[in-house]
């Protein structure tokens, strides 16, 4: 019996967490039991989440499944970019250069900002009146 090898990795951006598992396979990406274009409908998130797989030519060699909760489409995107480009780097440590010389492999920390009390939102203030 042959045992095929899951490479497994997690990746975060603001409140989105993103698991992955990668296989040898065909290039078919799921998303939450979905295919991977209608969960992200917009381009420009395809675009971001396959970047890793472009830059280390690997597009069509790996299947992989997603699982993604938390956050909105965007954030959603950067977090299974994450993920992938850990992954990849799991599966070949060659890839390590290109993925950290194009920014893949650094969590984007960026959060919202909390709002304050006294004010309307995290910097706007309440509208003053005079009189």
């Amino acid at each position: 019996m042959v045992e095929v090898v899951k490479y497994s990795a997690t990746g975060r951006r603001k409140t989105s967490v993103a698991r992955i598992l990668m296989s040898p396979g065909t290039g078919k990406i799921s998303v939450n039991n979905r295919e991977f274009e209608d969960y992200f409908p917009r381009e420009t998130d395809r675009i971001l989440v396959l970047s890793p797989l472009k830059h280390t030519n690997f597009f069509s060699k790996f299947d992989i499944d997603a699982n993604i909760v938390g956050g909105g489409l965007t954030g959603q995107a950067g977090a299974l970019r994450l993920a992938l480009s850990r992954a990849l780097v799991l599966f070949d440590q060659n890839t390590k250069p290109v993925l950290k010389k194009n920014s893949f492999l650094t969590r984007d920390s960026r959060m919202k900002e909390r709002k304050k009390p006294g004010q309307k939102g995290a910097r706007r203030k309440f509208q003053w009146v005079k009189r």
